[in-house]
């Protein structure tokens, strides 16, 4: 499938794996991007850490892979020098604007695409220079915003001139598809990819992504402002408690402060923050980037066959 996802980022499937922060490495990164889509390495780590991350993809794929930048780490400032340094050529940016970047991403030749949960924030990027959207439903792991994927993407497609690439929810085929409808013209999958054989996260994390049911995610800190979607354990239970009970966000911030790191190192599923999406009761299996991907494709390819003949009126 051809797009203007593919022709700007030269990838051959449109479909990006999510920077997951403590997470996203260049083992994950690689394998996606020798499977046709864009690998990402998160940007949300010590700064020799991700130039040591960005080398080694350098090393072993000659395809197109990006950084993520989390624009509001201490470091976003070294980790946007570090793209340029490095020659990476595609940025994913998150939590604000990297609009006091973009002349220096530009002038080296950097694609920059911002994840956005509003369409007054995808009509602030595209005119601050960005290259394409992606649009991030409510539906995703990790940090998230107030719209569904549903809701926000034919939005933000209606608003902006610039591709849009769809987030949140999106799993398989089907959850593809669906996002082709809405006019995307590429999507970001985050949770799938947690549980590829590529991916470096602790077993413990892609076991509890594997178990997980439906229902099974909480989303916590909606009362600090910063809602983080993960899968129930005692730490997401205790987290809520603290808000139900008044706790001041400073108490709040404090227990959840490193969790992330405990669960996707250290494998603590109990204590630390298992940040999935709500795809993940159709999570069932570990595949490499590839199967997922060429799954993901044939299954789509599938069901827009299936309507290829279909005629409303």
């Amino acid at each position: 499938m051809r797009s203007r996802i593919t022709e700007i980022l030269n990838i051959k499937h449109p479909i990006i794996q999510g920077g997951m922060a403590w997470i996203a490495d260049a083992s994950l990164a690689v394998s996606v991007s020798e499977a046709g889509g864009l690998g990402i390495i998160t940007g949300a780590a010590p700064i020799e850490w991700i130039r040591e991350e960005v080398r080694k993809a350098k090393a072993n794929t000659n395809k197109p892979f990006g950084v993520n930048v989390m624009l509001m780490a201490p470091n976003a400032d070294d980790v946007a020098k570090l793209i340029c340094e490095e020659g990476v050529k595609v940025v994913t940016t998150g939590a604000g604007s990297p609009g006091k970047y973009m002349e220096m991403w530009k002038s080296h030749g950097v694609k920059v695409i911002p994840v956005v949960a509003s369409v007054a924030l995808a009509k602030r990027m595209e005119n601050a220079g960005a290259d394409a959207i992606i649009a991030e439903g409510m539906e995703s792991g990790g940090h998230i915003g107030q719209l569904t994927t549903m809701a926000l993407v034919p939005q933000v497609v209606d608003a902006v001139s610039i591709p849009v690439i769809a987030a949140g929810g999106i799993g398989d085929g089907r959850g593809f598809s669906a996002a082709m409808m809405l006019g995307a013209e590429g999507v970001q999958i985050g949770t799938r990819f947690l549980v590829a054989k590529e991916c470096t996260v602790h077993e413990n994390y892609k076991n509890m992504v594997l178990k997980a049911k439906d229902i099974d995610t909480d989303v916590t800190g909606r009362v600090t402002g910063h809602p983080v979607r993960v899968v129930r354990n005692k730490l997401s239970r205790k987290l809520l408690v603290l808000e139900k009970e008044g706790a001041t966000k400073e108490d709040i911030e404090k227990a959840g402060t490193g969790a992330l790191a405990k669960a996707a190192r250290d494998g603590d599923v109990e204590f630390g923050s298992v940040m999935a999406g709500q795809i993940t009761g159709l999570v069932k299996k570990e595949q490499s980037s590839k199967e997922i991907i060429e799954e993901i494709l044939k299954e789509a390819d599938l069901i827009i066959s299936k309507f290829s003949d279909i005629k409303i009126l």
